[in-house]
């Protein structure tokens, strides 16, 4: 489809007035070849024409509504969500780049699931208490957790689930006990409403499709808090490291590829042989790794 034809293409966005007729409409915009993409963001990224612009949100308006579908569990308006993830899909568009060697539809979806997370955390009624990052971990993770602990041991007693909740999220019990009775209150809300796809599909319940493991926000929340507290541990252990040790790590291993320091550079700056070297790169890694296994982060 050329240039000019999803342009008239964006400029003759019906009126709609309902979710239903919009989704039909975006999914009758035709997709965007390599080459069409291509061409797209080089001549947006040299002029900074909006048209261009609209051009490339257009042809990507159908991944939103897929992305806004995930989302459904959470009980917000999935018109709402559409329009932050529309949003997010905008910011993608300004911040692509020609080269970067992916599709836009690819380097988009991290923002698009971005605003739509924010959009979460900001509105729904149970993240009114969720004030913290384990607080927020809690309202993402409550719900998968429970479903892991009870497989393991169906008959727990309540106390001693919401007692393993909170010590695993470390959050306060009170807090557990105070989000499990916000979640079980819309629990029928969620578990009754049926939309036409999940009908066609054979699914059951929206909240058997809440998000993909690739986008789920509670992942995502994981892997940050995971990140903080390893890099946190890596650099206490460091710290029981040596001076001379300390810095062959440094420079060997945490300085990126291409500025890692070579064997017989390090020999060089402190006087000893390139082997040496190499046998305290060595010493010093393993102790690493016990002090990280021992923290429970192991590297």
């Amino acid at each position: 489809m050329s240039s000019a034809n999803q342009l008239a293409c964006y400029q003759s966005c019906p009126a709609v007035n309902n979710l239903e007729s919009y989704i039909r409409w975006v999914h009758r915009i035709p997709m965007l070849s390599a080459d069409e993409e291509r061409e797209l963001t080089e001549r947006f990224f040299k002029t900074q024409d909006l048209s261009v612009a609209g051009n490339l949100v257009m042809a990507h308006l159908r991944y939103v509504v897929k992305v806004a579908r995930g989302y459904k569990g959470y009980g917000l308006s999935q018109e709402d969500l559409i329009q932050e993830g529309n949003m997010g899909l905008m910011k993608a568009v300004k911040h692509f780049k020609p080269g970067m060697g992916t599709r836009l539809v690819t380097f988009a979806m991290s923002w698009i699931n971005a605003a739509m997370y924010e959009f979460v955390i900001r509105n729904w009624r149970i993240v009114k208490i969720a004030t913290t990052k384990a607080q927020r971990k809690l309202f993402f993770n409550l719900r998968k957790l429970s479903r892991v602990i009870l497989q393991k041991e169906p008959y727990i007693s309540s106390r001693e689930l919401v007692k393993k909740i909170a010590k695993k999220l470390d959050v306060k019990q009170e807090e557990v006990s105070t989000m499990m009775m916000r979640m079980q209150s819309i629990d029928l809300s969620i578990s009754t409403t049926i939309d036409n796809e999940a009908e066609c599909s054979g699914a059951s319940i929206p909240e058997d499709r809440l998000i993909n493991k690739e986008i789920d926000p509670s992942i995502l929340l994981e892997q940050q808090d995971w990140s903080t507290v390893h890099t946190t541990n890596l650099y206490k252990a460091l710290a029981k490291l040596d001076a001379r040790s300390r810095d062959i790590v440094k420079k060997r291993w945490l300085a990126g590829d291409e500025k890692k320091t070579t064997l017989q550079v390090l020999a060089d700056q402190y006087g000893i042989s390139a082997e040496r070297v190499r046998q305290l790169e060595k010493y010093a890694l393993s102790k690493l790794r016990d002090v990280m296994m021992d923290s429970g982060h192991p590297v």
